[in-house]
């Protein structure tokens, strides 16, 4: 297929799983102040910080009060990577690839953006925050089940899916990170009753709470981090996003092992890292270290997807004529 519908495809879906994860964070946090009132800043702050844009969020605002993070990470529209500014990409993506996707899809896309664009101009989100950002995460996944069941399984598909899996494993990670900022002015916190109900957050903000405690039961900070970084099975799991994402891969190339591209190397030498990673070496060694590592392969890995599929599309991949770029 062309490279031009390809990166379209790949990053329109990119941003719908980064539209959906920033709500994710946001919806935690939300949580963790209903059960552990306390600062606010220290509360709010590392939702942009874990995301390499303070300096944009201070140019813009002077406290990280509540109201103002979620209105930056939400509505936003100077700000290239709120829910906002991602779902007017993937709509602009989607839009040229028109005759590639079903109509189900671009008609849920299109919904999906108005939806967000007429809360950010009612200001209905921050009257009932919780219950929008839980439609944001239904809307996502309404788009995720009517791709997978209207769209052909075929090249178009996998770089779809390669692409949300792309995100999501690099989100899941962030959500960790958030996790870690919390906690790191109050080490006191460590292994408390406050430290219980963050790590329940952390994993309901992943969908992931109820599969954790079938397989694992008790709370425990060594068994969380394994269960969202190192599980085959659950779909956010990032282990398991880089099995789907290379399993993508390989079938869109069909080369021979001996005709990898830069983009199959890397992301099979990352998932084959991780797969022979210890919980408690990550721990042990730091986990932001650990995850601030992870986040900066998996920005090498798309780099190098777009390196070996995307370098020759002359199509501006945002809105504004900028390039598409990952978080930092």
């Amino acid at each position: 297929m062309l490279s031009r519908a390809a990166e379209c495809l790949f990053w329109a879906f990119r941003y719908v799983e980064r539209a959906e994860n920033i709500a994710r964070a946001i919806d935690v946090n939300l949580n963790l102040t209903l059960d552990q009132p306390g600062n606010t800043a220290d509360q709010w702050a590392p939702l942009y910080q874990v995301t390499g844009e303070e300096i944009e969020f201070v140019k813009r605002y002077e406290k990280a009060t509540p109201a103002n993070v979620m209105r930056f990470l939400t509505f936003d529209s100077t700000y290239s990577n709120s829910i906002l500014s991602c779902l007017l990409a993937a709509r602009e993506n989607a839009r040229s690839v028109r005759e590639v996707i079903s109509s189900e899809m671009w008609e849920q896309m299109n919904k999906f953006y108005l939806f967000v664009q007429s809360a950010s101009e009612t200001g209905r989100a921050l009257r009932n925050p919780s219950d929008f950002y839980r439609e944001v995460r239904t809307a996502s996944h309404l788009l995720e089940g009517l791709t997978a069941a209207t769209m052909s399984h075929s090249e178009a598909w996998q770089f779809v899916r390669m692409g949300r899996m792309v995100e999501r494993a690099d989100q899941t990670s962030r959500i960790l990170d958030v996790k870690y900022f919390i906690l790191l002015p109050q080490l006191n916190l460590v292994n408390s009753p406050v430290d219980d109900v963050q790590w329940m957050a952390v994993l309901k903000s992943c969908s992931g709470f109820e599969m954790y405690r079938k397989q694992y039961g008790r709370l425990l900070p060594m068994t969380i981090v394994e269960f969202l970084l190192l599980d085959r099975e659950f779909p956010r799991a990032v282990l398991y996003c880089l099995n789907s994402a290379c399993d993508c891969l390989h079938r869109i190339t069909g080369f021979a092992p001996d005709e990898y591209l830069e983009s199959e190397v890397l992301l099979e030498k990352l998932r084959s890292d991780l797969s022979h990673s210890a919980t408690k070496q990550i721990m042990n060694s730091g986990l932001h270290e650990f995850i601030d590592g992870l986040q900066g392969r998996l920005n090498g890995v798309g780099a190098a997807i777009h390196s070996d599929f995307f370098a020759p599309s002359d199509l501006p991949a945002k809105p504004n004529g900028t390039r598409h770029a990952s978080l930092s």
